[in-house]
């Protein structure tokens, strides 16, 4: 009987649905033929884009500003995340311009004896074409990347040069290393990731546990998620907070973490053993690749 019941029900259901649009439609031809009111207009991409550009010119007030120039390194082996966060946030700016930076324009995966990158990054613009003022100099993290760049003397010219001129020097995780092996944060108190961040000090900075560090003009980012953090606060500075705060909700960046794990002071005994250990011999490496920085340095 319940069955039978609901047989009944679904088919009058389908039934009037499709009765009652014959006659939408029907009443709906008739207005039109009677000189009634037009119909709608479907939405359009070309009307959607017009609605976006209008509400862009609404609110300059908020979004505007001089152009941006942002220059972010790339480099063989650097963790993805350490680049996509920040990029993320600082492509949501308006009237800006970014240059993914390498030596030449052909993708760059990992090193060689690392398995194959599965989402090569193409650089958009060669050292050499490098803008010379830049408001951004962005260096991100990455291992074993990090360590090959904190000895690679082109980079190191490189990052050295245009953090001179650069309206901010900032980076993420281990990018900071790099900051610090350019020569780039003696005596500036610096973020880095949590196994590495007592390395900064071999390099002359001053390492501090904050998510985000600033110190004048030098912005650093703890490891790899902090990125996003890190990107958020410095348009905070570039443009204002209440931009920062438009990204962060065009972002729906609102984190609820399943775990209170992602802090070596907050992390389960066994996760910060485990990882303490894995990373021994990448921390002594980092503090012996620091040591010869600075002397070449002096």
């Amino acid at each position: 009987m319940q069955r039978r019941r609901f047989a009944q029900v679904a088919t009058w259901l389908g039934v009037g649905a499709a009765a009652g649009r014959s006659a939408h439609a029907k009443t709906s031809a008739q207005s039109g033929a009677a000189g009634g009111p037009s119909p709608v207009a479907e939405p359009t991409k070309a009307s959607a884009d017009t609605h976006h550009q209008h509400a862009i010119k609404k609110y300059e007030s908020l979004t505007g500003g001089d152009k941006l120039v942002i220059g972010m390194l790339v480099y063989p082996s650097m963790f993805l995340q350490d680049l996509i966060g920040p990029l993320t946030v600082f492509e949501s700016l308006m009237n800006k311009e970014i240059h993914l930076l390498w030596k030449d324009t052909e993708p760059v995966g990992n090193e060689p004896g690392q398995p194959a990158a599965l989402v090569p990054v193409k650089p958009t613009t060669a050292f050499k074409d490098c803008p010379r003022q830049l408001d951004v100099l962005f260096v991100p993290g990455g291992v074993p990347g990090t360590l090959t760049v904190m000895e690679d003397p082109e980079v190191l010219a490189f990052l050295a040069d245009q953090g001179a001129r650069a309206r901010y020097v900032t980076s993420v995780c281990t990018g900071s290393l790099i900051l610090g092996a350019a020569g780039l944060l003696k005596g500036y108190r610096a973020a880095s990731y949590w196994a590495t961040r007592d390395v900064l000090r071999d390099l002359g900075a001053i390492p501090s546990r904050q998510r985000v560090v600033m110190d004048r003009n030098r912005i650093t980012g703890g490891g790899v998620t902090a990125g996003i953090d890190f990107g958020l606060s410095l348009i905070a500075k570039l443009r204002s907070p209440a931009y920062a705060k438009t990204v962060q909700l065009y972002l729906e960046y609102d984190p609820q973490p399943p775990f209170d794990a992602g802090s070596p002071e907050n992390a389960p005994r066994i996760a910060r053993e485990f990882l303490t250990e894995m990373y021994a011999e990448l921390v002594r490496a980092a503090r012996a690749t620091a040591h010869r920085a600075m002397a070449r340095l002096r």
